[in-house]
């Protein structure tokens, strides 16, 4: 699949940062590819993080994106971060 701007929004802004959510059905290791969020480069900033919820039509995954590097329109955001990867109960 490919990035959708409306799954991406604001949850807060402060001090030039912007914490953004993002959910889709993709797999974590296609939304962390270099380029996949291109389409947003005007509105992502390096050091801005995203909630993620990944894989939502599968095995749900969710974690933080750091966006690594924006330049010339070309986004690339660090590997996810997992958050709820174990469940000892």
């Amino acid at each position: 699949m490919a990035f959708k701007p409306k799954d991406l929004s604001v949850l807060a802004y402060a001090n030039g940062f912007t914490l953004w959510h993002y959910t889709t059905a993709d797999a974590a290791d296609a939304v962390d590819t270099s380029g996949y969020f291109n389409a947003a480069s005007d509105m992502l900033r390096v050091g801005d993080m995203i909630m993620a919820n990944l894989d939502t039509d599968g095995t749900v995954a969710a974690g933080i994106l750091l966006v690594a590097s924006n330049a010339a329109g070309a986004v690339d955001v660090a590997d996810l971060t997992a958050i709820g990867t174990a469940d000892t109960d």
